[in-house]
């Protein structure tokens, strides 16, 4: 009896550590999932601006964007005419160029949006002498600069966001094991006495497995509620945050948060019990 209530705390404390690196984890994982999700935003808002010779009718301005909207590149197509892009103009520069100059040097353009896994220099090089083999079209156009840049920061961080991951993942698994086994410390003697009165190995592992489960998911589960109630305090501050956490992989997150609770406290004990049966009583003290 006196071994099972020494048991008790340690396993108490071992579920909240296992928890909290889960949490520490997850954390880290939603900040992945975001950075995608905030990657793929600033992708898909890029506009792409296919502009047409000026002698260009509105049939075949049409014409083109239905064949554009047909591509697979294409995320959504906008008319913009020559009017309308004077407004915008007017707008951004804060002078009427048309009274300026005394005509209007805009032309009628189609502006595109792409799918995020196109927003790269190759691929718009190759969209480009595609959409240039029209012979209405005069120029496609795109803030070169800001692409590189945006692929070549988004990349960076990945790989540091991505080796950080790696890193806090082995310091997870090494403090979980580390944290379990010393929660099965205390049982040490009890697993021995079971084994010297004949008891197997299968029936001495069974209930510290079981239980070993129900801590994991007990961790998996303490450390999801606590990522989200940390996502809902930052939406909260945040609004914006709501449109780039994507459901799916935050499922998957929280999924994989709960398995890995439930295998490394599995192992674990597991481990530790087969120790304990192939050691010597006189090694136990």
């Amino acid at each position: 009896m006196s071994t099972g209530k020494k048991a008790k705390p340690t396993y108490f404390n071992a579920i909240l550590g296992v928890a909290l690196v889960l949490f520490l984890l997850g954390v880290l994982g939603w900040l992945l999932i975001n950075g995608r999700a905030l990657s793929r935003a600033f992708k898909e808002d890029l506009e792409i601006s296919v502009d047409f010779h000026d002698n260009t009718t509105d049939a075949n301005v049409n014409k083109l964007r239905k064949i554009l909207d047909q591509q697979a590149f294409v995320r959504q197509t906008k008319i913009i005419t020559k009017e309308e892009a004077v407004k915008m103009e007017n707008q951004v520069e804060g002078t009427n160029i048309v009274d300026f100059l005394g005509y209007n040097p805009l032309f009628t353009s189609v502006a595109l949006r792409l799918h995020e896994e196109y927003v790269n220099k190759d691929s718009l090089d190759k969209i480009k002498k595609f959409i240039l083999q029209s012979n209405v079209v005069r120029d496609v156009t795109w803030p070169n600069v800001v692409v590189d840049q945006m692929n070549s920061n988004f990349q960076k961080i990945g790989i540091i966001l991505g080796g950080i991951s790696i890193v806090l993942l082995i310091v997870v698994i090494f403090l979980i094991d580390n944290t379990v086994r010393l929660a099965m410390f205390s049982s040490r003697f009890l697993i021995k006495t079971m084994q010297m009165v004949g008891a197997t190995q299968s029936f001495i592992t069974r209930p510290f497995d079981t239980r070993a489960l129900i801590n994991g998911l007990i961790s998996g589960v303490i450390a999801v509620v606590a990522l989200w109630m940390l996502m809902s305090f930052a939406v909260k501050q945040l609004p914006v945050l709501s449109l780039l956490n994507d459901s799916m992989l935050l499922g998957v997150l929280e999924l994989g948060m709960i398995l890995l609770g439930i295998i490394i406290s599995l192992v674990s004990p597991h481990r530790s019990v087969v120790k304990y049966l192939k050691m010597h009583v006189d090694d136990l003290y």
